[in-house]
């Protein structure tokens, strides 16, 4: 069971807008003080009911790779399909952040407990996390292509903001 209070997906929106994370359109009514909350906030986005809420886990731990700090403590806060959900994107953006040669680094907190061995070819960590997202949740989803996109979304937007 969830124990996270209930955070509305309008909150949600204007904490990763007051963030940067410009992943899901909208927001910008008015500043949550979520986005001080990093343990909060990364339970509240993989519990949300709402995908795109749920996706924008990736993007905000490569915008903001501290928060990677409290990704352990998020995770001990969640019922085992949000935990599921958080340890995956965390992983995803963990590889996507080596895959692009980022600044950032951030620790590898799920893997074992995925059943995952990494690897140094960081497409395949993305591929079997990708297989064991899909064993995991049983969702005959395109996981790959669901990390591939909200990590295109966050390049874009890296993009623009450089032009």
């Amino acid at each position: 069971m969830s124990k996270t209070v209930a955070i509305t997906d309008d909150q949600l929106t204007n904490s990763l807008h007051a963030l940067g994370v410009k992943f899901i359109m909208g927001g910008h009514r008015e500043i949550e003080a979520l986005h001080k909350q990093p343990a909060l906030l990364i339970a509240a986005l993989a519990e949300s009911g709402d995908a795109r809420l749920r996706l924008s886990l990736i993007p905000l731990f490569l915008e903001h790779p501290e928060f990677s700090n409290y990704a352990q403590e998020a995770a001990k806060r969640l019922d085992a399909p949000a935990r599921l959900t958080l340890q995956c994107y965390y992983s995803a953006a963990v590889w996507f952040g080596q895959k692009f040669l980022l600044r950032i680094s951030m620790p590898d907190y799920f893997s074992k407990e995925l059943g995952l061995h990494a690897v140094e070819n960081v497409d395949e960590n993305l591929q079997e996390l990708a297989k064991r997202h899909k064993e995991l949740s049983g969702a005959q989803i395109n996981w790959l292509g669901t990390y591939e996109h909200a990590a295109r979304i966050w390049l874009k937007g890296l993009e623009l903001q450089k032009a």
